[in-house]
């Protein structure tokens, strides 16, 4: 019976190519021609579709001087609490996370690896660990002590801003003002022009490469005009957070626009 069972599958899958032969004899060459071409683009493209949603970067690098308040906004976007936040870091704090306030929506998605690199001059050189694969960077101003760190901020900044790895693949960049609840914290608008006029001195006094800072390849700005955020290569956004209260909606914003879900 089986034998029987087996003659006739072979029988209908001789029909079956009898009659795919002759359907494909009466297509004209052309026909047949682009049919193949359309199929082929389609597998092509979706091969290419996968790829690049594989290798889009979800890592938010967060940079700033010691005391800015990294740490704590580290913890509000993953616990919504900043319990952990009081001690100055060491070594980057670094998980893969849902943001706390969309935890409603886990497994719909997609996590956010977030990279708390250490303020500290000497931990700086991690900093290049990471920015090669970021999708964002967040530098966090302390909006309190602002004005005694504008000149070593804006050194810091003018690093990041002249980095092969940030120009080339136009990272943006979120110039986040911290502590802004305290009474005392100076405005976004205040820190922001403060910054571009210490940034435009720096750039005066260094050269895109030299044997003294042969790390950084490009220039900020338009020569003989004052520099201003505008003119970089990537876009640079300045918002306001604290990360004491858990006020971090416009951070958490930039960090959806940067990593899809």
């Amino acid at each position: 019976m089986d034998k029987e069972k087996v003659e006739q599958l072979k029988i209908q899958m001789q029909q079956w190519l009898n009659e795919a032969q002759e359907f494909i004899n009466h297509i004209s060459p052309v026909q047949l021609y682009t049919a193949v071409g359309v199929v082929l683009f389609s597998f092509i493209l979706l091969l290419i579709i996968r790829l690049f949603k594989r290798t889009t970067s979800n890592t938010i690098v967060l940079a700033g001087l010691s005391g800015s308040g990294k740490t704590y906004l580290f913890y509000q976007l993953r616990d919504g609490s900043a319990h952990q936040g009081t001690v100055t870091s060491m070594e980057p704090n670094e998980d893969n996370f849902i943001l706390h306030s969309e935890e409603d929506k886990k497994g719909k998605l997609r996590p956010v690896h977030v990279v708390d690199v250490p303020g500290h001059s000497r931990l700086r050189p991690k900093l290049d660990e990471f920015l090669p694969q970021a999708a964002g960077v967040v530098f966090v101003v302390d909006s309190v002590e602002f004005l005694p760190n504008c000149r070593p901020a804006s050194e810091y900044l003018y690093e990041i801003l002249t980095k092969a790895s940030v120009v080339k693949k136009k990272v943006p960049v979120l110039l986040l003002c911290n502590k802004v609840d305290k009474v005392t914290a100076h405005t976004a608008e205040f820190i922001r022009k403060q910054l571009e006029k210490e940034i435009d001195k720096l750039r005066t006094s260094r050269t895109a490469i030299s044997d003294a800072d042969i790390s950084n390849e490009y220039t900020l700005g338009v020569p003989g005009e004052p520099f201003a955020f505008s003119q970089c290569h990537n876009r640079i956004i300045v918002a306001e957070a604290s990360g004491l209260t858990g006020e971090i909606s416009q951070l958490e914003k930039f960090i959806r626009e940067n990593v899809k879900p």
